[in-house]
């Protein structure tokens, strides 16, 4: 059971619990109107595109004519055009053109398509069967204010970077030389790990009344509440959200959010101050990241500890050579959970109906620490 937890590709019991989920595919600023690309995603590639009118698409990424990518053709209105002899789809994937073709002949060919909607920086695919769920919107998301997306693709599965967001333990030893770790303190964390309709939440608590929460959307959300850097242009607190989304068994791709509520001048200040950010991948700094030479960032830094202690578990870690303690609470509970869906998929029967959170999480902070800005990581 526990090598069923890092397969996703078609037909295998956790890529079919995934794909009952919306998933985002790609950042918005990946594709523009009028334009295609290729993203993959769980095993499978797709084309991308932009209708004219900036509607993103998601279809299969051949034709079905003879197999040209359709990335390479031209979009015309909300429809794609094949490079090779032209056969044009909708966004259902129906071809609607042939032009060398009896006009009968268009109605008997399909292609894979999926909904696709644009979001909060970000591009979402339904990849499942059926009707889609709900959209999983967010208030932090919608609030006025300030966000920003980075994109991560990292060398190993899906899910030992899903057990790292819920680890709470291993922020004390893993982000300890950093001003984060020195916040959280050295000390273990007693854990409160309890299944919500929405996935889970974990308290950390530590000393002086410590508490980290972890507002954690199944199956691959999540949800922190952080402070910011301090800098010139404003402090406040940063919800952060992570998801994880399986590219391949080994590779994963993070799409991260962080937000920030804030209005007027201060919120011009925090546009300005984010177009600076950039996107810092820790992959494109293997080698040296794992000769110990660390960015000075501080965000930065704690996304090259996250990436050294996961990737250097392997491609796919052996779980079955574990040993599990107290600290491992929030894991042992999220293999329960998808041991559980997995069963029941592979049992035909429904898996549990999760929610999407859409109000506010109203997630704590950490105790005595002020909210007006604090040289702290964002």
């Amino acid at each position: 059971m526990l090598s069923e937890l890092t397969q996703c590709l078609p037909g295998t019991p956790m890529g079919t619990l995934l794909r009952k989920f919306w998933q985002p595919v790609a950042a918005s600023t990946d594709v523009e109107p009028g334009k295609a690309t290729m993203v993959n995603t769980m095993h499978q590639w797709f084309t991308l595109y932009r209708g004219e009118t900036g509607e993103p698409h998601l279809v299969a990424q051949r034709c079905a004519h003879r197999g040209t990518e359709l990335r390479v053709g031209w979009v015309e209105g909300d429809c794609i055009r094949c490079f090779y002899h032209g056969w044009k789809y909708d966004p259902t994937g129906q071809c609607v053109e042939q032009p060398a073709e009896e006009k009968s002949f268009a109605h008997k060919i399909r292609i894979e398509a999926h909904p696709a909607h644009e979001y909060a920086g970000l591009i979402w695919a339904y990849l499942g069967e059926g009707e889609p769920p709900p959209f999983p919107r967010r208030y932090e998301l919608e609030r006025e204010g300030v966000s920003w997306v980075m994109v991560q693709v990292w060398p190993c599965n899906w899910f030992q970077q899903v057990e790292n967001s819920i680890d709470a333990s291993h922020v004390s030893f893993v982000h300890r030389e950093g001003l984060f770790g020195q916040v959280v303190t050295e000390a273990p964390p007693k854990l409160e790990c309890e299944e919500t309709e929405f996935g889970i939440i974990q308290r950390a608590i530590r000393p002086g009344n410590n508490v980290r929460v972890s507002d954690w959307q199944f199956p691959n959300c999540n949800h922190v509440v952080v402070p910011r850097a301090n800098d010139a242009h404003s402090g406040g607190w940063v919800d952060l959200f992570n998801w994880k989304v399986p590219i391949d068994d080994d590779h994963t791709r993070t799409f991260i959010i962080r937000s920030v509520a804030a209005t007027g001048e201060s919120k011009h200040k925090l546009e300005e101050w984010a177009t600076t950010r950039g996107n810092y991948d820790p992959s494109e700094h293997h080698d040296e990241l794992f000769r110990k030479y660390m960015p000075d960032d501080q965000a930065n830094l704690i996304a090259a500890q996250d990436y050294i202690a996961q990737v250097a578990q392997g491609p796919i870690v052996d779980r079955s050579a574990e040993r599990l303690g107290n600290t491992d609470a929030g894991i042992i509970l999220l293999r329960k959970l998808f041991t559980r869906e997995l069963e029941a998929i592979k049992a035909g029967q429904p898996t549990k109906h999760w929610r999407q959170r859409y109000e506010p999480a109203d997630l704590p902070v950490p105790p005595g620490i002020s909210k007006e800005p604090v040289p702290l990581p964002v």
